[in-house]
């Protein structure tokens, strides 16, 4: 999928942004849905996102921890028939991230997505608040497994010892982990810009980890404004696409990923499935 060409509006916010990230030296992205939206993953709002659906169940419930144990069958064709995007690359905003990082400016991604996207475009040090398809292992033993073990069944996904294998997501009902959660405090701690990008701050309790920037450089770069969940006052707001905004910014070229190179620590390309919804412990909608 290849990145449209930035508009002049979204020229414009670049030109505004750039002056902020050329001053930074630990650069800090904050990122929800809205970021893979221009890799062709609907979010769950949006004009073909899950919310805007009708399924037996609301996608809330299905993405339960109560609903996976309880119907696992109807979890997982969920799971295969409406998580799962095929085509899905980075974009301009996945790989202007990772340049930063290998710049020495940006010391961290915290993402509340699990489609993997960052990790293809290059980032190394990524925090995935709700964890990530690509991991996969047994309810009972523990065994790691592959997306592909999950992807190339047709029921429901089983070990060797015979028991459920469940992905490595945080659904509805579940607490975030712990180290996850330190971590990205830590980050966040030492930040002296932060990038909030595609969200609107309304997963919680993710979203509580903003509190722990104590800097003064604060941008937020989403479609829908700095929304109700940010208790700050931010520098700089941006409302224009984030692949198109960050393509406008001074740098390297942004050229495409090299799909013959998988993400790292993933299965290889041929079995690369991109997957984007953001569950979180309280039942509020991801964003």
């Amino acid at each position: 999928m290849a990145d449209p060409a930035p508009s002049p509006a979204a020229v414009r916010a670049a030109v505004a942004l750039q002056p902020l990230v050329d001053a930074a030296r630990r650069i800090v992205f904050f990122g929800g849905a809205g970021v893979s939206t221009e890799s062709g993953i609907p979010d769950f709002r949006g004009q073909d996102g899950l919310y805007r659906q009708t399924y037996r169940w609301p996608p809330e419930v299905i993405l339960s921890r109560d609903f996976c144990s309880r119907h696992p069958e109807e979890f997982f064709r969920f799971h295969r028939a409406r998580m799962v995007h095929l085509e899905a690359r980075p974009n301009a905003a996945h790989r202007r991230l990772a340049q930063w990082e290998q710049a020495g400016k940006l010391t961290a991604v915290i993402t509340q997505n699990i489609d993997g996207l960052h990790q293809a475009a290059g980032s190394q040090t990524v925090h995935e608040l709700h964890g990530s398809v690509w991991r996969n292992h047994c309810r009972d033993c523990g065994r790691s497994h592959p997306l592909a073990r999950v992807l190339a069944t047709d029921g429901v996904p089983r070990c060797d010892c015979g028991q459920v294998i469940e992905p490595d997501v945080v659904l509805y009902q579940d607490p975030l982990d712990p180290a996850v959660w330190a971590a990205a405090a830590q980050a966040l701690a030492a930040a002296d810009l932060l990038i909030i990008g595609g969200t609107s701050l309304s997963v919680y309790p993710a979203a509580n980890l903003i509190d722990y920037f104590p800097g003064d450089q604060l941008v937020v770069v989403n479609r829908d404004g700095a929304g109700a969940g940010l208790r700050r006052q931010p520098s700089l707001v941006i409302t224009e696409p984030i692949a198109q905004t960050f393509a406008a910014l001074d740098g390297p070229e942004l050229d495409g990923p090299d799909l013959d190179d998988p993400p790292l620590d993933d299965p290889p390309l041929d079995d690369r499935l991109a997957i984007d919804q953001s569950c979180s412990r309280i039942g509020r909608d991801p964003g």
